[in-house]
């Protein structure tokens, strides 16, 4: 009993600090902070109603686990659930295991393939290790959506489906395209909105986040939310950060990411090598900096100072994230070249490389334009002068598709080198 009274306590307490939190600033200063970053707020007056009531909103974000590990564009989202745990709101991390066997068709020119139950599983574990390293795991509920969704009846499934018209899923610029050029739609593909606006009912969401390109989904829960009726979920997306290129969105398949678990000299010297004009996208969306102590970044570049001073600041913040500040501290040395502070090169070239298989070092330097021909790649690697990712390499040294390094041939030749699958030209 008196364990009961405890816990009940407990919880009075914890709500009352939340509330305090909520209170403590304005729903002007609240709203600032939501909108940092935000391609777009539906509908901003529902989400000003909202946190005028002074009460923590259920904010949801979900992440279908289809890979192991996550990199810098995943944690724009996981930015934002921060913020809003800083205001006293209620974080829910939902892991897609569900909707990860269906496949998410966002985006997609043709079905794609379904994971098995033990990989969604694998991956979703990895998830949990890594988000923790931005949100606070005291403040944050992580939700399965299987455990609703396996529980649902076949009749209830079909009510779902019921909910929306295949007229309207068509509407959806990527099914469109698709029936429009003949390629197959699998019947299970409409399924993933479907569900993905339902896990809005079962947490009974009053915000959802996700990217530019879930807008359709995020909309399908407002729908849906009124169709079970509850009041409808305000929607908060977020633009896909641009890779290191600064042109083509973060993706591991194009080489142009930096990677949660990326090793503190690797992840730092891809954050000090991005072009100048990223930097302050990459900022305002990776930084948790204020707006205002960016800007004076900004206006100190424009009065004269260094670009790469200020990416360097960025790349600390990063690496100390995730990795602790000693390693943040001592990542400038692993960051590429061991060489002293200051002498790395200010715009590393980045070259992206179509292959169909991993590639060997000296393949990759004859390629890269690192070196004359194949014969100077020998030498230069038996020299024991060329170097990936700080590292002195020999011959047998592999280069992985999907990865991306910073090689040095010689003293003074540099490279960012993606490596892409696809059909190399020269087979």
């Amino acid at each position: 009993m008196v364990k009961l009274v405890l816990n009940f306590l407990s919880c009075i307490f914890e709500g009352f600090i939340l509330a305090s939190l909520i209170f403590m600033k304005s729903v002007e200063e609240q709203l600032q902070l939501i909108k940092r970053g935000a391609e777009e707020v539906l509908v901003e007056a529902d989400l000003v109603a909202k946190l005028k009531r002074g009460k923590p909103l259920r904010i949801k974000a979900g992440f279908d686990p289809t890979a192991p590990d996550l990199h810098l564009g995943h944690t724009v989202l996981i930015n934002k659930l921060r913020q809003f745990q800083e205001l006293g709101h209620q974080v829910v991390f939902l892991i897609g295991d569900f909707t990860g066997m269906i496949g998410d068709p966002t985006g997609k020119s043709a079905t794609r393939p379904s994971l098995t139950r033990d990989q969604v599983l694998e991956n979703a574990e990895t998830y949990k290790s890594q988000v923790f390293k931005i949100l606070d795991p005291e403040k944050t509920e992580i939700a399965f959506n299987s455990s609703w969704m396996n529980q649902l009846s076949p009749a209830e499934f079909i009510r779902l489906a019921s909910q929306y018209t295949v007229a309207r899923m068509l509407e959806r610029d990527d099914f469109h395209k698709r029936y429009a050029s003949g390629h197959s739609i699998a019947i299970h593909e409409f399924l993933y909105p479907l569900v993905q606006g339902y896990d809005s009912v079962a947490l009974s969401a009053d915000i959802e986040l996700g990217g530019t390109d879930q807008k359709f989904n995020l909309l399908m829960g407002r729908e849906l939310q009124r169709a079970y009726g509850q009041e409808s979920q305000c929607i908060i997306t977020m633009p896909l950060l641009e890779g290191l290129d600064g042109v083509k969105k973060m993706s591991k398949s194009l080489g142009n990411y930096v990677g949660i678990q990326d090793a503190p000299g690797v992840m730092y010297g891809k954050l000090v090598s991005i072009p100048d004009t990223l930097m302050w996208r990459y900022f305002e969306l990776l930084s948790f900096r204020s707006m205002a102590e960016i800007e004076g970044f900004r206006s100190d570049v424009e009065q004269g100072a260094n670009p790469r001073d200020i990416k360097i600041k960025l790349a600390e913040e990063i690496v100390a994230r995730f990795h602790g500040e000693d390693a943040a501290h001592g990542a400038h040395r692993a960051a590429g070249n061991r060489m002293k502070d200051g002498d790395l090169p200010d715009d590393i070239p980045a070259i992206e490389l179509i292959t169909a298989s991993d590639m060997p070092i000296a393949a990759v330097l004859n390629k890269a334009g690192l070196a004359r021909n194949a014969a100077a790649a020998r030498d230069l690697l038996e020299s024991g002068r060329i170097r990936v990712d700080g590292e002195v390499i020999d011959r047998s040294f592999v280069l992985e598709i999907g990865k991306t390094y910073i090689c040095q041939a010689g003293k003074k030749s540099f490279a960012r080198i993606g490596m892409v699958r696809g059909q190399d030209k020269a087979d």
